[in-house]
């Protein structure tokens, strides 16, 4: 066991008046299995690369660890997965290669095919078992479920819980609660680390935000009050002065030096008003810094003449003489919203690609409504700006 320690760390990105992190300190566990979790564009592929050194900052960060950062930078996919392996983990024997296959469900058979010949979920868990070989490395492993089926979701969910000494960057929560022991979470004013997955933290979080939301909302009825009270004594101690003048009672003068102890207690009692309830405004100023809020996603489809949209009956598709999906058949009308759910390399993105009017070699009956715009989001997002 060994600490990864970050001290002041402050880092901006240059052009940009805002700190990305700012006098931050913490410490990690090199033995802790820890998911990383934080709004998009909060800080968290950031902070990775500033653990590797990608960044300048001020502050310090120090770990006796070695990270390695996933996934892997492949230079050569036309190789065997064999050389891959050795590649990312020279020092490692056969046995433990095969070892590690095992433990992620992979056919020992596939050290033997070329690394780009493997569908994507074979990749990520032939890379992590590569990765977890490597002598005194924290992984830093970031987004790895992108191209992982359900089935394998859960493979490499229990593959993680079995090791130690990583950070791992996943939105997907059921996958962070499989395998982790530690969150670790960029707020919108500080960075929190606590002990439990993913649940226990979101769990936690929310009864402190609805406890501060119930203590904004009581300080918001106690400013209101003490406004309206210290309008009120103002008013009575303004009057109350104004009296010793020309306030006359049964017909004689108001006696001067009562009058004016009494507008000069009631105007004491006017600023104790008001500093109270300028400290509840300031109290209420920072209750609610770390609330999270979004706005809900909102599509808007645009109109169409007829109300079937496409139909699949009986398509196989076909890349030279392998099978990507075989009898496909279903209809999309308007306003549907369907999931399309299948294991690796059944096909599922073949199917997108011919609804979107990529030249595919498929039989059967295929129709899509003419003239009908596609909107098309890949799996793969980095090349989109």
């Amino acid at each position: 066991m060994s600490l990864i320690s970050v001290v002041n760390l402050t880092f901006t990105y240059d052009g940009s008046y805002d700190n990305i992190f700012e006098s931050v300190s913490f410490q990690l566990d090199t033995d802790w299995k820890l998911g990383f979790t934080g709004r998009n564009g909060r800080g968290k592929t950031t902070f990775l690369k500033l653990l590797l050194g990608k960044y300048e900052y001020s502050g310090s960060i120090s770990s006796s660890c070695r990270f390695e950062y996933f996934p892997y930078d492949i230079k050569n996919p036309a190789q065997t997965t064999a050389e891959i392996e050795n590649g990312i983990c020279p020092d490692c024997l056969q046995w433990e290669i095969t070892r590690e296959f095992s433990l992620l469900e992979l056919d020992e058979e596939v050290l033997c095919r070329p690394f780009a010949s493997l569908s994507s979920g074979e990749q990520t868990k032939a890379m992590l078992a590569g990765m977890f070989l490597r002598e005194n490395a924290f992984l830093l492993i970031d987004e790895p479920t992108n191209h992982l089926d359900l089935r394998g979701r859960e493979i490499v969910s229990r593959y993680l819980k079995s090791k130690k000494g990583f950070i791992l960057v996943s939105h997907d929560r059921a996958f962070l609660d499989g395998c982790v022991d530690h969150i670790l979470s960029i707020n919108k004013t500080n960075i929190d680390i606590q002990r439990g997955n993913f649940s226990s933290w979101l769990l936690d979080k929310e009864r402190r935000d609805s406890s501060q939301l119930s203590e904004n909302e009581k300080l918001q009825k106690e400013i209101s009050q003490l406004s309206a009270a210290a309008k009120r004594t103002s008013a009575w101690s303004d009057k109350a002065e104004k009296a010793k003048y020309d306030t006359k009672n049964s017909g004689l003068r108001a006696d001067r030096g009562y009058v004016g102890h009494k507008a000069a207690k009631m105007m004491k009692r006017s600023k104790a008003i008001e500093t109270r309830r300028k400290a509840a405004a300031d109290e209420k100023a920072h209750l609610l810094d770390n609330l999270e809020s979004s706005e809900a996603l909102k599509l808007t489809r645009l109109p169409y003449h007829t109300n079937r949209l496409v139909v699949l009956d009986g398509v196989t598709i076909r890349y030279g003489e392998k099978t990507a999906c075989r009898d496909v058949s279903f209809c999309i009308d308007q306003g549907d919203r369907a999931a399309l759910c299948g294991k690796n390399g059944s096909g599922k993105s073949s199917i997108l690609k011919l609804i979107c009017g990529e030249a595919l070699d498929y039989s059967g009956n295929f129709q899509k409504g003419s003239r009908l715009l596609v909107s098309y989001v890949p799996q793969n997002t980095s090349n989109l700006s």
